[in-house]
């Protein structure tokens, strides 16, 4: 009797041993923060010649920022061509009436309307006039002057550019609660850029405007939409002071955005999506506060949104496309292999044909 009850037990064992292997077989231990950085820098290295001209820039400008490996130059040269043929096209339009209008009717006509928030933003820009173009046009001098390209070799008549920008008011548009409502990120980064070129310095006012629209104690009120958008933007605040991971940045200028995030940490990390946390947890890095504790909570809370198996961080609904994901893993790379010293530029030598 004690034989036929045996035999089954026996069974049973070896069959939770099998489960129990196979669900251990299925789980992933931790790896270091650096190590998933590795990783996920290998796979988007391998895979960098198949993805779009746009992800190839964005990625190898914030690597060689990050690295300084000379590997990267030819991605950055190839966009500082692009760069300078739109550029030469744009500074010969502005020489004849209309063309900045004309351009900004473009603009917000080829605006992505994929997403509820894109279809507010075009409606939103397209009550703004020049505004789209001008905008545009910021952006791309402030990277032809990183690169050092901004120079009358590079791009003659490019003054004519800066007295375009001049003879905008930006301030109507850029402290207006509306537009900070759902563009916070890009009122930031304009803000930085027109200082950048010396066309206006209006960070003050700003910061002002964004801190009476998003006080401390509107958080309850808040979406969570809304809640993204303010956290966003207090990220690029901070990115764009640093000319876009170039150097760093002062912790008593950005002292009321750090002490902010470290006391919403539980809601950032609840309520946000990977892109932008990784970006709360850069801010610190470029405030020279790499031992906050925040930092690691947001290391760790990365690490476990990495997929081994995809070898990138997937987006908020598992998608593993590694375009659409460029911008959180390039994110991802610096935030978990962060190394201590950033390097301004690069620096392009190129034709100035």
């Amino acid at each position: 009797m004690s034989r036929v009850l045996h035999r089954p037990s026996l069974l049973w064992l070896w069959v939770l041993a099998l489960l129990v292997g196979c669900a251990l077989e299925g789980r992933t231990t931790a790896l270091p923060p650096a190590d998933v950085a590795a990783e996920i820098r290998a796979n988007y290295e391998q895979a960098l010649p198949t993805l779009p001209a746009g992800k190839q820039r964005h990625y190898a400008q914030r690597l060689y920022r990050l690295t300084g490996d000379d590997r990267y130059l030819p991605l950055n040269r190839a966009y500082g061509q692009r760069l300078l043929t739109s550029l030469r096209e744009e500074i010969d339009g502005l020489a004849e009436s209309g063309h900045a209008a004309r351009r900004a009717r473009e603009k917000v006509a080829d605006y992505p309307t994929r997403s509820l928030k894109q279809q507010r933003r075009k409606r939103m820009l397209g009550e703004w006039g020049e505004i789209g173009y001008a905008k545009s046009l910021a952006f791309q001098l402030t990277q032809a002057s990183y690169h050092g390209l901004l120079d009358a070799q590079h791009l003659p008549g490019y003054r004519r550019a800066l007295a375009y920008l001049e003879g905008v008011d930006f301030r109507p548009f850029l402290t207006d609660p509306g537009v900070m409502e759902i563009y916070a990120a890009q009122v930031a980064n304009l803000v930085y850029y027109l200082h950048h070129l010396g066309v206006a310095d209006l960070r003050e006012p700003v910061i002002a405007a964004f801190r009476r629209h998003y006080p401390p104690e509107r958080d309850g009120a808040l979406s969570r939409a809304s809640f993204r958008n303010k956290i966003y933007g207090m990220t690029h605040f901070v990115i764009a002071a640093s000319d876009y991971y170039q150097r760093r940045v002062s912790r008593e200028e950005f002292d009321w955005i750090l002490a902010y995030f470290a006391s919403r940490l539980d809601r950032i990390l609840a309520e946000t999506k990977a892109d932008i946390y990784t970006e709360v947890g850069i801010s610190f890095l470029l405030a020279g506060r790499e031992d906050a504790p925040a930092v690691q909570r947001l290391r760790e809370a990365l690490v476990g949104a990495y997929d081994p198996r995809a070898r990138m961080v997937p987006s908020e609904s598992g998608g593993t496309d590694l375009g659409y994901g460029e911008h959180r893993n390039v994110l991802a790379i610096m935030l978990l292999g962060w190394p201590g010293r950033l390097h301004p530029g690069p620096s392009l030598e190129l034709s100035s044909q």
